[in-house]
Order: C-alpha cells, then sequence, then structure tokens
C-alpha cells in the first residue's frame, strides 16, 4: 500500500500544473487506485515515444492531405512505425474517395484602396478559372444570407463575417462551422459568383486562414469559397464600414483530380482471453496540407499508438484486446471511418467499447459515457482512477465517440471521450501553424497517462458495456 500511495503522490505533483486536486479527491484516489495503474500514470507521464513518434511523422511526412503523396508516405509510416512497436497484427483496408488538390490561391482588395488578403480555399470547392473581381456584399453570419432571395447576388462576392467564441470544450466550433460547411451551397443558390468568409478559428495574433471541408451531403454545387485569417477579415470589415462599395479579386487554382484513394491503418495487441473482444480506439491520419498535422490529428495518432503499446508491454496483458485504427480522409468526408462501419458491422459484438483522440493535444480535462446500464456501474472505478490526473467524470453530456468513432457508435458501439481542453486547439487548426513546435510535450505525456488509464480499465474489466440504442 504505501508504494501504491508513493506512486500515485508522484502522479498527482506531475499534473499539479494543470488542475490541483483537492485534499479528499487525494485521499480517495490514494485508497482506491490499482497499483498496476499508478505505475503505468507515472511511466506515461515520462514517456518521450509519443514525442518521438510525432516528430518522425510531421517532419519525415508532414502534411498528410488526404489521396495525396503525403498521405501514401503516412500509410507507409504508420505500417511501418506500428510494425516496430510490435503490434500482434498490422494490415490496411483501402478506402476510395473524389481527390481534391490545392494548387495556388491568393485574394486582395482592389478598391477602394488595394490591400493583400491572407486567405485559404476551402477543401471541395471548385476554383475561379483564373482571376474573379467582383464587389463584396457582407452577411454578419449565414442566417443573414439564407434570408436574402435567391438570385439577388448575381455578379456579387458574399462575405460572411461571424466569429467564433472561444471555449474548453470547443462548442463554438460547431456553432459557426455552418458558414464553412453549408456556406458555399447558399451563396450559390442566392447568385454569389464567391463566398469569402471569416475562418473558425479562434487566432487574434499570429493569425492564419483556416481551411477545411464543406459539406459532403449538402445538395447542389459549391461556388469558389475561401477562409479569410482573422486579422484580413478584420481588416475587410474595416473597409466596408468606411460606406463605400468595395471590390475584391480572387485566384483560386483548385479542384478535382478524379477518384483516388488511401487506407485505414490497422494495428492490434492481443488480449490473454480472445473470447473477450477488443477495444476500438484511434484517431485520424490524414490532415490538411497547409500546416503538418502535428494536433490534428498527428497528436491523437501517436497518443492511442503508444498508450495501446503500454498495455501490451504489461506482463500480463489482459483479458481484452486493443485494437488501433488510423482512419482515412476523416477531414474530407470521414470516409475511412463510414467504411470501416460498414464492413465491421457484423461484428459489432467482438468491439467493446470505443473511443477517439481528435481533439488536439491540449489535456484532457473531463470524461463523458455513453454505455449500457451495467456498464455505467464501472464508470465510478474509472472516475476514481483518473482522479490523481485531475479528471472528472462528466454525467451531464453523453459521449458521441467523435467523427469517426462516432460511425461505430451509430450502430450500437459504446463509447467513453476523453474531452481535451480546447481552449487554443482552435488557434491552430487547419492552419499552416498547426506544427509541432506548438505543440507541449507534457501535454502529450499528460494525455497518455488518462489513456492507459481508460484502456486498462476496459480491458481489465468483465462488465458488459454495450451495446447501446443505434443513434445518429
Amino acid at each position: 500500500m504505501n508504494r501504491i500511495i508513493l506512486t500515485t503522490c508522484m502522479v498527482l505533483l506531475a499534473s499539479c500544473e494543470r488542475q490541483a486536486a483537492s485534499p479528499d479527491t487525494a485521499a480517495k484516489s490514494a485508497t482506491v487506485i490499482d497499483e498496476p495503474v499508478a505505475e503505468l500514470q507515472q511511466n506515461a507521464l515520462q514517456n518521450q515515444l509519443a514525442w518521438q513518434l510525432l516528430t518522425s511523422l510531421t517532419s519525415e511526412v508532414g502534411p498528410r492531405l488526404a489521396g495525396t503523396e503525403g498521405d501514401a508516405r503516412a500509410v507507409e509510416w504508420a505500417v511501418g512505425k506500428m510494425n516496430e512497436l510490435g503490434f500482434d497484427r498490422v494490415w490496411l483496408e483501402p478506402v476510395e474517395f473524389p481527390v481534391w488538390q490545392r494548387h495556388s490561391e491568393s485574394g486582395r482588395i482592389v478598391s477602394p484602396e488595394p490591400l493583400s488578403l491572407d486567405l485559404a480555399a476551402l477543401g471541395g470547392v471548385p476554383g475561379t478559372d483564373g482571376d474573379l473581381e467582383a464587389e463584396i456584399v457582407h452577411f454578419p453570419n449565414l442566417d443573414a444570407l439564407k434570408a436574402v432571395e435567391d438570385g439577388s447576388l448575381v455578379g456579387k462576392i458574399a462575405f460572411i463575417s461571424e466569429r467564433m467564441p472561444r471555449s474548453q470544450d470547443g462548442s463554438g466550433y460547431g456553432r459557426v462551422v455552418p458558414q464553412r460547411s453549408r456556406g458555399p451551397f447558399v451563396a450559390a443558390r442566392k447568385g454569389a459568383s464567391a463566398l469569402l468568409i471569416r475562418s473558425v478559428g479562434t487566432d487574434t495574433e499570429n493569425s492564419a486562414p483556416h481551411t477545411g471541408a464543406i459539406s459532403s451531403t449538402e445538395t447542389g454545387t459549391p461556388l469558389p469559397s475561401a477562409a479569410l485569417s482573422n486579422e484580413s477579415a478584420d481588416q475587410l470589415l474595416a473597409v466596408l464600414n468606411q460606406g463605400q462599395p468595395v471590390s475584391v479579386s480572387l485566384n483560386l487554382d483548385v479542384g478535382f483530380a478524379g477518384i483516388g484513394g488511401s487506407s485505414n491503418v490497422i494495428g492490434e495487441f492481443d488480449g490473454s482471453d480472445p473470447d473477450q473482444g477488443f477495444l476500438l480506439i484511434g484517431g485520424h491520419l490524414d490532415s490538411w496540407d497547409l500546416g503538418t498535422g502535428a494536433h490534428d490529428d498527428g497528436a491523437g495518432t501517436v497518443i492511442t499508438m503508444v498508450a495501446a503499446k503500454m498495455i501490451a508491454d504489461l506482463e500480463q496483458r489482459p483479458a481484452r484486446g486493443v485494437r488501433v485504427v488510423l482512419f482515412a480522409n476523416e477531414e474530407q468526408g470521414i470516409y475511412g471511418a463510414k467504411q470501416y462501419a460498414q464492413v465491421h458491422a457484423a461484428e459489432l459484438s467482438s468491439h467493446v467499447i470505443g473511443s477517439e483522440s481528435d481533439l488536439g493535444a491540449g489535456r484532457i480535462y473531463d470524461f463523458r459515457s455513453r454505455v449500457s446500464d451495467a456498464g455505467q456501474g464501472e464508470i465510478a472505478r474509472l472516475e476514481s482512477w483518473l482522479a490523481p490526473l485531475g479528471i472528472p467524470y462528466n454525467p451531464h453530456v453523453q459521449a458521441s465517440g467523435g467523427a469517426d468513432i462516432g460511425q461505430m457508435r451509430k450502430i450500437g458501439l459504446p463509447v467513453i471521450d476523453l474531452r481535451h481542453d480546447a481552449s487554443r486547439y482552435f488557434d491552430l487548426h487547419h492552419t499552416r501553424n498547426d506544427v509541432l513546435e506548438n505543440v507541449d510535450p507534457a501535454d502529450l505525456q499528460f494525455n497518455i497517462a488518462a489513456w492507459v488509464t481508460f484502456i486498462y480499465w476496459a480491458a481489465t474489466s468483465d462488465a458488459e458495456f454495450g451495446p447501446v440504442p443505434p443513434s445518429t
């Protein structure tokens, strides 16, 4: 017991920089946490492997736009690293999708005074076929654009200026992202020649444009569209507020280049009892092309790989195995995860529970669940094991599983969400600033500590966490 208490105290000291635990919480965790869990957490907080892997992925592979050479290198990299890490099985499942490419992009205010604009084309839009110059019509949000008559913006460029609010849970993203995902279709119905939006991001210093996909399910044809950095959006608004007509010139050399593909990369560690099934964890391997995808989703890729290895390296493996899936083309339509759900639906019963890491490398601050009644009885144990890290259970919000694992949740897979602090994530998300130097190695270590705790909890439990009712 003394060893357990000592180890737990070391974990508490390592995590105090993030959140000081109350005396009651510390006392509780010191008495209920299992010794293997405390040792796993301590080892995770000293782990260097995830940082080494993330350095390798971002420097040796770089940007991983789906269907490009960078994406193909990433698949090869992931297979090689999983084999080096000792996964019992590693295999590929090919995925097909339309390949969108970015060649060049530029924009500038032409009148009343010339001014360069910092912008990025939205993924999935067509190009302008050379220079496109037109007068700007401003809308404060997408609803205002929807409200104007169809065909009323012929020969104009629509501009939506709504700003994304900052929040720990990233909820502001969901509120504002429709201007990116649906805006190009709405503006097309209104007759506009092109669309500019304020980037769906929270950065104010070192501002950069945030790219991102348009909807893959919206009907109609999108028009050429780009996101302005917050700084450029503010500059354009300032010029518009002078009350004079404002004309902008755009040149977007982007578009689709036929059907291509990539692969879901799957690695599996066996449990000690094959009849007990396996956990499904992972993130997505692709990224946008402006940065190197260090946060989105390089961090999730390496966190789940390393956490799974730590469990597999235990002297006595848990009964349940761990399957890590690095999904293909999440960014432009969740193609890999949708295919995985179709291919593996028949073996849903072998999937014990799922969780995904895809909200950057910010420190995990709480966790949520969507499990059966029997599984809910096990949540208190996970809560007590995560207490030394200062990660409480949030019973007020159901887990979603994320964009990728959520595809299996829709057909009944129980899920846990380990929620990352997204306060700064959307400063970097989908920008040229999503690079290794903007990741804190200590945050990676902290998150691995949370992940190994979750995996060990689920892999050693004999509870049936699901199925859960299918949901959209």
